[in-house]
């Protein structure tokens, strides 16, 4: 009777686990996931939130984007639109402290017009990050950062 009971109770929890297990294609989902800009100067990591332009309609074409610092310290949240097109997806938002000069946590900061743009299904793609005025009045240009967005 034990092992019946294990083997019902192993059975079960194997069911619930591939319930929950991420699809085998990475697609966008309602939900949290982990934005990952890879070497950018900042001390921040961020948490993106995605729910449906037309619920309870799924996330084809486009996405509603709220994006949260952690430590929400010397950061601003901000809120965005993601539209996809041919397996594209392209966010593009106004982040008032986007480039930060000198100390990470007490430098000055500059405003950025930031596009990201990442591929449908393996999510990873790149963020640009345009600026006015540079750190020490240099010249405004453009960074451009490796992007990936990781499910909770």
């Amino acid at each position: 009777m034990r092992i019946l009971r294990a083997l019902t109770a192993g059975v079960a929890t194997a069911a619930l686990a591939l319930g929950l297990a991420a699809p085998a294609g990475a697609r966008l989902q309602i939900g949290h996931y982990s934005a990952i800009v890879e070497g950018r100067y900042d001390f921040h990591t961020w948490l993106f939130s995605f729910s449906s332009c037309d619920p309870p309609a799924p996330l084809d074409t486009c996405a509603l984007v709220s994006a949260n610092p952690m430590p929400i310290a010397k950061a601003f949240q901000w809120y965005g639109r993601a539209n996809q097109a041919n397996g594209t997806w392209t966010l593009a938002v106004d982040v008032p402290d986007g480039l930060r000069c000198g100390n990470v946590y007490y430098g000055p900061i500059i405003p950025t017009h930031d596009v990201y743009t990442w591929d449908a299904v393996t999510l990873t793609g790149k963020m640009d990050s345009t600026f006015d005025v540079g750190c020490d009045n240099a010249p405004g240009g453009t960074f451009t950062y490796p992007f990936s967005l990781v499910r909770f």
